[in-house]
């Protein structure tokens, strides 16, 4: 991935999705900077155009298509994030799209990328699977499968984040993303290693997707269970190349509990009144946990997505209120 992914790449993929995808805002949050000890700022990708940073991958992977082979239609595989962005950009180049998604993925993501005029496949048992299936489908029809962590084009599209930040805080000393499959841990190294080698790059993932962790732990690609998680975009397994950008990409790795990551989620609705995902969450829950070991300052969390049912929204916060108001009478 860093032997062949230039910052020129991120650059070209900037000016390439400019103005069809939203540059962010970066949002200073004083109670995360109180607790930290330094300035600390939230970006805001779960304000882009399809609720999450996936759009710049999937747009700039479908842009750089010869137009001939983008004629054929696109697939892709997704917790439903990159299914989303696939979805519109296949819509704004006039393509058909195929999305393979867990049969347990969010009914909003689901609903979202039907809305956008793809197909939906949510048959599959978990996120592996449906993976599995869709490079299956896209073979057999002579389509391209558009991976959701790998491939030079989506990860230059993904490193625009990164390029973002530095470009608006070039004193950015660290920054806390997710990491599921590395997409957008890829693509934000693949930028800041080469232009801003001093900054520090913390991952954080839920106890349940927790792949990467367990995998640079051992060294090695190791296996995990596929279990029900509020970290959802972050589920599936890693393989070889992923790893790869997690050894290089990386200097620190945090896993969050599930009622961590809950409780962050209700923390970012009351106090910075946003409405972020699990796996959005999970830079936010390792700062408020103090999961992280070192956080140098200016540190930005990339909130990379906002995309939870509604009702899931309403049950995490009013279960957090619920735990608050006990808490207080006893």
């Amino acid at each position: 991935m860093f032997d062949d992914l230039r910052a020129i790449d991120v650059f070209a993929a900037a000016r390439r999705i400019s103005g069809l995808v939203r540059r962010t805002p970066l949002r200073h949050s004083a109670a995360l900077s109180e607790l930290a000890g330094g300035d600390v700022y939230l970006k805001l990708e779960h304000e882009q155009i399809t609720g999450s940073f996936k759009l710049r991958g999937a747009y700039n992977a479908l842009a750089v298509m010869p137009a001939e082979e983008r004629a054929r239609g696109v697939v892709a595989s997704s917790a439903g994030n990159h299914g989303l962005g696939v979805a519109m950009a296949a819509q704004h180049f006039g393509v058909a799209a195929t999305i393979f998604v867990p049969a347990r993925a969010p009914d909003v993501k689901k609903r979202g990328i039907a809305a956008l005029g793809a197909t939906v496949d949510d048959q599959s048992a978990d996120y592996d699977v449906a993976m599995t299936t869709a490079k299956a489908y896209a073979a057999g029809r002579g389509a391209r499968y558009i991976n959701p962590c790998l491939g030079n084009p989506l990860l230059a599209g993904q490193g625009t984040v990164g390029l973002e930040i530095l470009e608006e805080r070039p004193d950015t000393a660290s920054i806390v993303l997710p990491v599921g499959g590395g997409g957008l841990l890829g693509g934000v190294a693949s930028i800041v290693r080469r232009v801003a080698p001093m900054v520090r790059i913390i991952g954080a993932q839920s106890i349940n997707t927790a792949a990467m962790a367990r995998s640079l732990e051992a060294s090695r690609v190791v296996d995990i269970p596929s279990v029900p998680t509020l970290a959802d975009g972050l589920a599936g397994q890693i393989d070889a190349e992923a790893l790869d950008i997690g050894q290089r990409g990386l200097d620190e790795m945090v896993v969050l509990t599930e009622d961590e990551i809950a409780e962050a989620i209700a923390w970012l609705a009351r106090v910075e009144s946003a409405v972020v995902e699990g796996s959005g969450a999970v830079g936010v829950s390792a700062v408020l946990h103090r999961k992280v070991a070192t956080l140098p300052t200016p540190a930005v969390i990339v909130l990379s997505g906002g995309n939870i049912d509604p009702a899931v929204h309403e049950r995490v916060v009013r279960s957090a209120a619920n735990i608050s108001r006990a808490g207080a009478r006893d």
